[in-house]
């Protein structure tokens, strides 16, 4: 969804926000990241403009650094909310000087690091998800024997 906030008169540029090396101009939020929110974020705002509106205004008031360095998928809004995004470049729009520009796409809310705190650190994270579910499907296959 496009920044419908935004009124610009008499000007020819494509309205984008700078987020690292990425020019995003469009916002997609995956019908999972939708549920995620609603899940993990807040239940009543959960309307695809509410969170498209509220990611915006992240963009432009830059609330929204990357998680890692180096690393360009993972996101931190406000230093609470962790989100991972993947891009792609839009086609047919570029900015004045014909640089592309980019759609960020929402996968996913990972939740706030203030609620869960493994999400400090992700690679920990993610390492423990995978045992805990590689010992379920353990579990469950001494069931079946």
């Amino acid at each position: 969804m496009k920044d419908k906030v935004m009124g610009r008169w008499s000007t020819y540029e494509p309205f984008f926000v700078q987020l690292g090396d990425k020019k995003v101009a469009d916002i997609v939020i995956t019908n999972h990241a939708k549920l995620r929110w609603s899940d993990r974020i807040s239940s009543n705002n959960n309307s695809l403009e509410e969170i498209c509106a509220f990611l915006w205004e992240k963009l432009k008031n830059d609330s929204m650094v990357p998680y890692y360095r180096n690393e360009e998928d993972v996101y931190l809004i406000d230093d609470d909310l962790v989100v991972v995004a993947e891009f792609s470049q839009l086609e047919h729009e570029t900015d004045l000087v014909g640089n592309p520009l980019h759609k960020m796409i929402i996968v996913t809310f990972l939740g706030k690091m203030s609620e869960t705190m493994e999400l400090r650190d992700l690679k920990s994270y993610y390492s423990w998800l995978r045992h805990s579910r590689r010992m379920t499907l353990i579990k469950n296959s001494r069931k079946r024997r």
